[in-house]
């Protein structure tokens, strides 16, 4: 696989900090998805059995579809469970923050992930880190994954020794769902050799990807096939797709954590559409999940108009608008990207 150029002192720093036993904690995004908990996941296996003392602090609850993972049992929620998050948050030694750059990410958790003054290490694949916000950064936006950058790094310090099934299967499920099962253009040569290198471990691709993909609800599908038949709209002026999700649409479905997964994606599979918006009202906003393809950045709209961020090609936002506004907001933006979202896909 390819060697990083990772920062030589911090790889020093960081061997030398975990050379003895320590309190870890690993945290990640609110609303975990494949790739953050896959990620925290397969780095606490590695951890543990290097000899430390490792938990998982997720700041809400993940997917249902995501249970198989081994150690997920264990995972706190923050939103479930403050006591015990707080308590590990304050014993840790050591806290790795992975699959997010900026600390607002883990919303409710801020400030208590902020007050605890122990190192901390970002693992992370976005573009523009906040800086300062760790006091080692390992963010690579041109690697698909966090669990892909986790493996090289692993690789890098010697890890990798410790790497066995119930971690690769972690990581490679992280890896498939954060690269579209393969088909993003952030898949490189080094992906497959990543991913080669975890199904030495025992990785059976086939069982993961039915775990994933394969375990809907009956109440999902429906939810799916309603938003597909009845949510969905065509922009055909400008290439794009919108889906809503209002909170009494997922009421009616019974919605679990995860039934929003992928539905986004159905949009770009449509002819000539260059760019799907999904947006559902959770937790008192209207959340945006945004993908395009080719050159129009989607990361763009996030940030400038939706509070928000990511890649070129996915990215999310938020509105404090009601879910009506919100995509009049969005639909009103996209003459100024007429130029764009018209010209000939390359």
């Amino acid at each position: 696989m390819a060697n990083y150029e990772f920062n030589t002192q911090d790889r020093k720093s960081i061997k030398d900090l975990l050379s003895s036993p320590k309190e870890v904690v690993i945290t990640t995004h609110h609303k975990p998805d494949g790739d953050a908990l896959g990620s925290s996941l397969g780095l606490l296996h590695i951890l543990r059995a290097m000899g430390h003392h490792v938990t998982v602090v997720v700041p809400s609850e993940f997917p249902a579809f995501l249970n198989w993972m081994k150690g997920s049992q264990d995972v706190i929620d923050f939103i479930r469970n403050p006591k015990s998050a707080r308590e590990h948050l304050a014993k840790a030694e050591v806290i790795f923050c992975l699959d997010f750059n900026d600390p607002s990410r883990v919303e409710k958790m801020h400030a208590d992930l902020m007050n605890v003054k122990v190192p901390m290490i970002l693992i992370d694949h976005h573009l523009d880190p906040k800086k300062g916000f760790c006091d080692y950064q390992f963010s690579y936006s041109s690697i698909g994954s966090t669990g892909e950058l986790l493996v090289h790094l692993m690789v890098d310090f010697g890890w990798d020794e410790h790497l066995n099934r119930d971690s690769a299967e972690c990581l490679y499920a992280g890896i498939m769902t954060d690269t579209g099962s393969f088909r993003f253009n952030s898949v490189t040569d080094q992906t497959h050799l990543v991913i080669a290198r975890l199904m030495k471990e025992g990785v059976r691709n086939d069982r993961i990807h039915e775990l994933i993909y394969d375990t809907n609800s009956f109440m999902r599908t429906k939810f799916l096939g309603y938003t597909l038949s009845e949510k969905m709209q065509q922009i055909a002026e400008y290439n794009v797709i919108i889906f809503t999700a209002s909170q009494s649409d997922m009421d009616r479905f019974k919605h679990e954590s995860g039934d929003l997964e992928g539905i986004v994606n159905f949009g770009l599979s449509i002819k000539k559409m260059k760019v799907a918006a999904l947006f559902s009202e959770r937790d008192g906003l209207v959340k945006i999940s945004f993908r395009s393809k080719g050159l129009f950045s989607v990361k763009e709209i996030a940030e400038k108009y939706f509070e928000g961020g990511g890649h070129k090609n996915a990215a999310g936002g938020r509105s404090k608008l009601n879910l009506e506004d919100t995509v009049k907001k969005f639909v009103d933006l996209l003459p100024i990207y007429k130029e764009e979202l018209q010209a000939e896909t390359e």
